[in-house]
C-alpha cells in the first residue's frame, strides 16, 4: 500500500503507477499488455468455454496542472480531477517534469493579515491561487525543465496511524490496485480467465475503462474502488450509511450505474457463504469504472467493490486495512464461484 500511495499518478500521467502494478501483477499471471491508451492488461488463462471477468482499478489520481508561468516565476494551475476549493491553499506539491525532474512548492495566496473583511469571508478559487517553488523568474522556471502541462501532486507519504488505520496521498484509488494485486496472488487456479486491468484517466470520465473493456471483451466486469465512507463529525446517515472497518461496500447504484440483478446476487450470495460483513449504498454522486464498462459494446454485466474511505478527492486519505483484506477476500471467492452464476 505505501508503494502505491506514494507512487505520483495524476490523471494523463500514469506511467509510475503502470510500471509498478507491472511488477506487482506480473508473477501471477500469464501476460501483460499495454494497450493504445496505456492501460495496463494483467491476464490469467482459464479454461476455454468458461466465463471472462474483467477487474478493473484506475491507476491515477486528482491533482493539478502547470497552467502558465508569471515572470516573477509563480505557477498557476488547473485542477484534475473534482478538487474542493477549499482545502487548496498552503498544501505542500510536488511539481514532476518530463525529465524525471521533482521540485517542491506550496500553494500560496494572499496573506490573511492583508485582505479585507469580505476577501476573509469568502472560498478562494483555484484560479486566485498559485504555487511556489521559490524560483526568482519565469526563466529559472524554465532552466528546471518546467513547463505548461507538467503534472502536480500533492507532496504526502504514507503512514499507518495504528494496526488498523493508514493514511496517505492517492487512495482513491490505490488502494483498488492493492485489492486487484492481492486477488491475483491469492486467487490461485482458476477455470475462467481474468483480465486485471489497471485503468487511465478515470478521473476525467471514466476513459480508460471504456476502451480498455471493448479490448477485453469480457462477460462480466467488477470495480475495485474507493467510496466515501460517512463515519466523520457532519455526515448524516441519510447521506451514506457507509462506514470504515465495516467491510466493503457494494453499489446497488450511483449516479451511472445501476448494478446488473446477477452481478449483485453473485456477490450478495458470496459474502453470505462466505461470512464476509459487507455493506451496501445507493444514491451517491459519482460513479466507477463499472459505469462505463457496463455500456461497452453490447453491453457488460458490471459491478463494484470499493472500501470505504475518508477524505477522497483531498491531499490526504484515511482507510482500514481490514477493509482492503475483506474485500480481496470477496472478490477472490466471487472469481472462484462465478462459474455457478454465469
Amino acid at each position: 500500500m505505501e508503494k502505491l500511495s506514494n507512487a505520483c499518478g495524476v490523471t494523463g500521467n500514469e506511467a509510475p503507477v503502470r510500471e509498478l502494478l507491472t511488477q506487482l501483477m506480473g508473477p501471477y499471471v500469464d501476460e501483460v499488455i499495454v494497450d493504445r491508451l496505456e492501460n495496463v492488461i494483467a491476464v490469467k488463462k482459464g479454461k476455454q468455454g468458461k466465463p471472462k471477468i474483467m477487474l478493473a482499478a484506475h491507476m491515477d489520481e486528482v491533482g493539478l496542472m502547470v497552467k502558465t508561468v508569471t515572470k516573477e516565476g509563480f505557477l498557476q494551475f488547473s485542477k484534475i480531477g473534482g478538487i474542493d476549493d477549499r482545502i487548496l491553499p498552503a498544501q505542500k506539491v510536488v511539481v514532476h517534469t518530463k525529465n524525471g525532474g521533482a521540485y517542491q512548492g506550496v500553494i500560496g495566496s494572499k496573506p490573511p493579515h492583508i485582505q479585507k473583511e469580505e476577501e476573509r469571508r469568502k472560498v478562494l478559487a483555484f484560479d486566485d491561487l498559485f504555487i511556489d517553488i521559490g524560483a526568482e523568474s519565469k526563466k529559472a522556471v524554465e532552466k528546471m525543465g518546467i513547463t505548461v502541462g507538467n503534472p502536480v501532486a500533492f507532496d504526502i507519504k504514507h503512514v499507518a496511524l495504528n494496526k488498523s488505520m493508514v493514511m496517505g496521498k492517492a487512495f482513491d484509488n490505490r488502494a483498488g490496485c492493492l485489492v486487484m494485486v492481492e486477488t491475483l496472488k491469492r486467487l490461485g487456479e482458476t477455470d475462467c480467465t481474468v483480465c486485471a486491468v489497471g485503468t487511465v484517466q478515470e478521473e476525467a470520465g471514466l476513459r480508460g475503462a471504456g476502451t480498455a473493456a471493448f479490448g477485453v471483451d469480457p462477460d462480466v466486469a467488477l470495480a475495485l474502488d474507493v467510496t466515501v465512507a460517512g463515519d466523520v463529525p457532519g455526515v448524516r446517515e441519510y447521506d451514506t450509511s457507509v462506514r470504515t472497518g465495516k467491510g466493503p461496500a457494494l453499489t446497488v447504484s450511483d449516479s451511472g450505474l445501476i448494478t446488473h440483478p446477477k452481478i449483485l446476487r453473485w456477490l450478495l450470495d458470496t459474502a453470505e457463504e462466505e461470512k464476509i460483513t459487507i455493506q451496501l449504498e445507493s444514491g451517491l454522486m459519482g460513479s466507477t469504472d463499472a459505469a462505463r464498462i457496463s455500456l461497452t459494446r453490447q453491453g457488460i454485466p458490471s459491478g463494484a467493490i470499493s472500501i470505504p474511505t475518508r477524505y477522497i478527492h483531498s491531499p490526504t486519505t484515511m482507510l482500514n486495512i481490514q477493509d482492503i483484506e475483506n474485500s480481496v477476500k470477496l472478490a477472490v471467492a466471487a472469481i472462484q464461484k462465478i462459474s455457478k452464476h454465469f
